[in-house]
């Protein structure tokens, strides 16, 4: 029988990728999701008994980092910047050119996106969430969910430049 310190490291070593990716895919910035993914793994091993337990520990460990970043994006009060100029952004491994341009695209329609509207696309199409887990994991009601996601692909469309026949293809 494993105990429930290895339970957690298994668990948190199999979804660390997934988790990261959500948290960059919402937030848009590495660093911040970075942190975002620490701060929902401490909380995680904290309340690690009672998680494990949950009917569906995917979809409350989404919830929690969706409240970390909520939380972040709140709490703080002025973004500090240690050096006079920004570093470059991590860059993926190398890949074919259309799949960076078409990477690159999408990131930046994601960064157009109002908070809400990013944690639905991210959610739903990214994680592969159902409707019900992506409300859950917001913390809204289903319809907030379909509302804030049609709201999102209207205005991805626009900004990737997308015609209407094109964007039915998102869906």
């Amino acid at each position: 029988m494993v105990d429930a310190e290895g339970e957690f490291v298994e668990y948190v070593s199999a979804r660390l990728p997934i988790l990261h990716r959500t948290a960059f895919l919402m937030c848009g910035d590495a660093h911040l999701a970075d942190d975002v993914v620490q701060r929902t793994i401490t909380a995680l091993y904290v309340n690690w008994r009672r998680v494990s337990r949950a009917d569906n520990v995917d979809a409350y460990v989404h919830r929690m980092l969706v409240h970390k970043l909520v939380d972040e994006k709140r709490l703080s009060w002025a973004e500090v910047r240690l050096l006079g100029w920004m570093p470059e952004p991590e860059r993926p491994p190398v890949t074919p050119h259309d799949e960076l341009a078409e990477r690159d695209s999408l990131l930046a329609a994601l960064a157009h996106l109002a908070r809400g509207q990013r944690t639905a696309l991210v959610l739903r199409f990214l994680c592969d969430l159902s409707l019900t887990e992506t409300a859950a994991a917001m913390g809204c009601s289903e319809g907030n969910v379909k509302s804030q996601t049609a709201r999102a692909l209207v205005a991805v469309r626009q900004v990737l430049g997308l015609t209407e026949m094109a964007g039915r293809n998102l869906r």
